[in-house]
């Protein structure tokens, strides 16, 4: 990700609102990981871009129960993360139907959930 302030502190968190092609579309940071997902779905809320139903969210750090429940309440079908998903996180996102990818770096992930998004 192309974090701004992360370049000067090596303290912060990002979210990251992708389309499927890969293009990144909206970058937000903050000391948590949980904040910085809010203000790319408050972004749109704003915005009028809401809900991100053909959008990928990713996220630095892991993905936790919760990332998963905002991205479900955002209609955001595909999540990925630099770090691992907690099992909870797992358990929700192939309930609901959302892809979840885990260990994103370079050119090798991990697909937790629904692989059928990922090409």
């Amino acid at each position: 990700m192309q974090q701004a302030v992360f370049k000067h502190t090596g303290g912060l968190h990002a979210a990251g609102l992708f389309t499927a092609d890969g293009e990144m579309l909206l970058l937000r940071e903050d000391i948590g990981r949980h904040n910085a997902v809010d203000k790319v779905i408050g972004h749109g809320l704003l915005h009028g871009d809401y809900p991100y139903k053909e959008r990928i969210l990713m996220v630095s750090g892991r993905s936790s129960f919760e990332i998963i429940q905002k991205a479900l309440q955002a209609r955001i079908p595909c999540i990925s993360a630099i770090s691992a998903p907690s099992s909870l996180a797992v358990e929700l996102a192939d309930r609901c139907g959302i892809t979840l990818v885990g260990f994103l770096r370079d050119r090798s992930m991990n697909v937790y959930t629904h692989c059928e998004r990922v090409i």
